[in-house]
């Protein structure tokens, strides 16, 4: 995985305006990350900023708009000007999930955004604080039984916390769902044992894991981390049915009228996370309109799940 160079693609449309196309941007551009700062959408955000100012010669301007399970980062992003200066960076949760979760949205997922590109696919990983001595997750279920009522879990996406409930029904497992804040905060809360289980991207456990103050149980694939070959896939069966990783969007206010141009940023991963961070996530370069056609289908899957775990609106 080391020679494969992964492409994250973001693309800025020059709108209409008193300026021409070409001299696009002549002012900052805004962009709403809908994850706290330290996640990885906000780490990637930043370094996809420094690589757009030099070579646009305007500043990326990051804006963290977390919580509310991302709705509070979206209704921000529809309610910027469409304009061509917002960009809006946000996970899949508010794009597919949250319309069968919430009984009224402040923004409709399918109208007050334009997708721009699907930055990338992100590893997620099951880990635990290391104190809990624990390196497996028949091994967890064990302990979650013999410590009843002490033992807690976070996950930034409704997939992933419908598994850990899947599996506490059926092995009798004793944890409870802690609402999720941001990886830099989830982090911390692992670390410090307070919530000691986490499932998250990869990328915000790395040093802890080569560290060994945090042990990884499985991850949410077929194949195991090219970084820590000794963590565990989930079996496919297992998991495939709810969970397809997790996302990062690149997105816009919709254009009113459509942009005439589009300038885009092609970097390497080098320039956007580090090498053992690329690692761990798997590139989706596509057009707007693939993009696209991925949100409207991704809706259809996360409805069906919502149905099948039995869950209705609040």
């Amino acid at each position: 995985m080391m020679g494969k160079l992964l492409l994250l693609v973001l693309g800025l449309a020059s709108l209409a305006g008193p300026a021409p196309a070409q001299d696009y941007p002549t002012r900052p551009v805004r962009a709403i990350v809908a994850v706290g700062a330290g996640g990885t959408g906000d780490v990637v955000t930043r370094v996809l900023g420094e690589e757009l100012y030099r070579r646009w010669g305007q500043p990326v301007v990051v804006e963290n708009r977390p919580g509310g399970a991302s709705n509070i980062g979206a209704r921000a992003c529809a309610d910027a000007p469409p304009d061509g200066y917002t960009l809006c960076i946000m996970p899949g949760e508010p794009l597919a999930y949250n319309q069968f979760l919430y009984k009224k949205l402040t923004f409709d997922p399918a109208k007050d955004f334009e997708p721009i590109v699907n930055l990338f696919f992100n590893t997620q990983a099951l880990v635990v604080n290391a104190a809990l001595n624990v390196r497996t997750v028949d091994e967890l279920v064990a302990l979650s039984k013999a410590k009843a009522g002490t033992l807690s879990y976070t996950a930034p996406s409704l997939p992933l916390s419908l598994y850990l409930e899947r599996l506490k029904r059926e092995r009798g497992a004793d944890w409870v769902g802690i609402p999720f804040r941001g990886g830099g905060d989830t982090t911390n809360a692992v670390l410090s044992g307070s919530t000691p289980i986490a499932f998250l991207g990869m990328q915000n456990f790395i040093s802890h894991l080569q560290a060994r103050t945090m042990t990884g149980l499985a991850v949410d694939g077929a194949q195991r981390s090219p970084l820590f070959p000794d963590i565990r896939p989930w079996p496919s069966s297992a998991i495939a049915a709810i969970s397809r990783g997790s996302i990062s969007a690149s997105l816009r206010p919709p254009a009113r009228p459509r942009p005439s141009s589009v300038r885009s940023a092609r970097m390497s991963p080098a320039s956007a996370m580090s090498p053992a961070s690329a690692r761990n996530s798997s590139s989706t370069v596509d057009t707007p309109e693939e993009f696209a056609r991925f949100l409207i289908a991704d809706r259809v899957t996360s409805g069906r799940v919502v149905t099948e775990a039995g869950l209705q609106p609040q």
